[in-house]
């Protein structure tokens, strides 16, 4: 308890789409022109639609609530049911949108690579299906970068560029779930337009480490968009005066892009202090971006990762479970070289007895 018997404030790293909208942000939310996007258009929207389809190269892009509509609307595009997509064997479209790509399209999935985010060209090769009546057709492959489940990872441009090819070839289309695709450019330098031009679509998500409150943008070609509006339409997804909503996102976009690498030096900061703590396994030359992985193999308050998590919750930090051994250490915004210090010292409380 502090002096006025309060709590020390919550030190959370459990995503980036925590953060809260700065002073500045609201103000340019405040001030923000709006319109009935779905009747005549919404002037703030517009505006963000064009800023995004611009930094990526495409014709067009829409303004949608989330990540997993931007993604699903892409699948609805480029599908219809019976189909099947290749996605990455822990990408987000396949491990965390709830089936959605079976319940909602009809489709059937295949899967390749591993936990670490790997998509190996031969195994994307060889999950394509022969142009033949007894087989579903392989419409779609999906990419994805940064890589969640892998810790934040770049994938390689060469090694996507290669999938792109391979699914080009063989009369696929390429979808790229770029949610954190901002984080991919800060990291390695490559424009967004060239990581986008290797799909035929990509998504965009504002509320990760953008720092915006919520809203994704799906992007393409101007044939791509009139299908997507459609499909938005029947998700549920076009909304009326979201300006507001798109003002935060422009704001984002004008004042939060480069500061991500403030973010990722705190990662690595972090995976290097987790790796000196016994019964952690932490890799800091794995950290890409702002995602870092840590795997609980020791003993010591909480044997399990569900375990550690809550006692280290019930010190003021919080980081997200993921499965397999792995707690998810996600910086932001909203977190410091101070929650930084203090992750590191409750660990170590905790594991070093």
């Amino acid at each position: 308890m502090s002096a006025a018997g309060l709590t020390r404030p919550t030190s959370d790293f459990r995503s980036d789409t925590l953060t809260r909208p700065t002073a500045a942000m609201r103000e340019a939310m405040l001030a923000a022109e709006v319109g009935d996007d779905v009747l005549d258009g919404d002037p703030t929207v517009g505006r963000l639609e064009a800023c995004f389809a611009q930094w990526l190269g495409k014709q067009g892009a829409l303004f949608v609530p989330s990540g997993t509509m931007a993604n699903q609307v892409a699948l609805g595009v480029w599908t219809r049911p019976g189909d099947e997509i290749v996605v990455q064997r822990w990408a987000h479209v396949t491990t965390f949108e709830a089936g959605a790509a079976g319940y909602l399209h009809g489709l059937q999935s295949i899967t390749v690579g591993d936990l670490l985010g790997s998509m190996p060209a031969d195994e994307v090769a060889a999950a394509i299906r022969p142009r033949y009546e007894h087989c579903p057709r392989t419409s779609l492959v999906c990419l994805e970068q940064t890589h969640n489940m892998a810790g934040g990872r770049v994938a390689p441009y060469a090694e996507l560029e290669e999938v792109s090819a391979i699914a080009r070839a063989a009369e696929a289309k390429v979808h790229l779930d770029g949610a954190r695709l901002a984080n991919a450019v800060v990291a390695s330098g490559v424009e967004a337009r060239r990581w986008a031009a290797l799909a035929d679509s990509v998504s965009v998500c504002l509320s990760k480490g953008l720092g915006a409150p919520v809203g994704s943008l799906v992007a393409g070609d101007a044939e791509f968009c009139a299908g997507a509006r459609l499909v938005r339409k029947r998700l549920g997804g076009w909304m009326r005066q979201a300006g507001i909503l798109a003002a935060a996102g422009l704001y984002a976009f004008e004042h939060h892009m480069q500061r991500l690498e403030q973010d990722h030096a705190l990662a690595r900061d972090l995976a290097t202090r987790l790796a000196g703590i016994d019964g952690i396994g932490c890799d800091p030359g794995s950290v890409d971006t702002n995602i870092v992985m840590a795997r609980i193999e020791g003993a010591g308050e909480g044997t399990t990762v569900a375990e550690l998590s809550a006692a280290l919750e019930a010190r003021g930090v919080r980081a997200l479970p993921m499965g397999a051994g792995l707690l998810r250490f996600t910086t932001h915004l909203d977190v410091g070289p101070a929650d930084v210090e203090r992750a590191e010292a409750e660990l170590r409380a905790l594991l070093e007895r």
